[in-house]
């Protein structure tokens, strides 16, 4: 009895030490786009828009940052009064995701912003001012796109992204103003086999990988398709 007593002592003690020692970002619980989590925070976002004659729970941005940023939803508008507490996987709460809100037009719609690619472009950005602000190229991928010599960056690895979508490691790539962007072609590239909707050169195509997944491809550059239907950088 003595050592049964023990035993459950020592895997509660590791229970609270694991609980209490884990990351809370890190934690799984934070890091899953939870069907059940968009469809509540959709609903208090519906409430509080027949609320208040039209309005919407967000933030106020910039008009001209990353349209899928661009309209982050504000927890304090709708917490605790159209749903009972902000969801374990938001940025709030020490999750990974942004809620933000798509199509705020016509049909305002939850989705998630994963900050865990806005922290790999931050890496890279940190190893470009310590270049003196450049970043070393080493192929023209478009007009104004480049991929840059990660190795000359101090990298001993090319950084990557996990991609939502596939799970495939993503590159970066970096305009010629300095900015960097995850290179989402591969991906778009096997959507494209498989989309049986009609896309037109010059329109970006970005929507494919997210209608019906809850993610966004934020922090990348517009896509469109060339002549033989494949993905390439929509360029002015």
């Amino acid at each position: 009895m003595k050592k049964i007593s023990m035993l459950f002592l020592l895997l509660l003690t590791i229970g609270v030490l694991a609980a209490c020692g884990y990351p809370q970002s890190e934690r799984a619980e934070n890091q899953v786009p939870y069907e059940d989590q968009l469809l509540t925070v959709q609903n208090a976002v519906n409430q509080y828009k027949d609320a208040t004659g039209g309005l919407l729970p967000i933030k106020t941005r910039d008009m001209d940052v990353d349209q899928y940023i661009k309209y982050p939803i504000d927890f304090s508008k709708i917490v605790p009064a159209y749903t009972a507490e902000i969801p374990t996987n938001a940025f709030e709460t020490g999750g990974i995701f942004q809620y933000v809100l798509v199509d705020v037009d016509e049909n305002p719609t939850v989705k998630l912003v994963d900050l865990k690619a806005a922290e790999a472009i931050r890496s890279v950005n940190v190893r470009k001012s310590a270049n003196g602000g450049k970043a070393p190229i080493a192929e023209i991928l478009a007009d104004n796109v480049y991929k840059f010599n990660h190795k000359a960056m101090g990298f001993s690895e090319e950084p990557t992204v996990v991609s939502p979508y596939s799970g495939r490691n993503l590159p970066m790539v970096i305009t010629g103003s300095g900015d960097v962007y995850i290179d989402y072609a591969m991906d778009l590239f096997t959507e494209l086999q498989e989309y049986e909707g009609e896309l037109e050169p010059g329109q970006d195509i970005r929507f494919i990988l997210y209608e019906d997944y809850p993610v966004l491809p934020a922090y990348s550059l517009p896509y469109t398709i060339n002549e033989e239907n494949e993905p390439i950088f929509l360029t002015e």
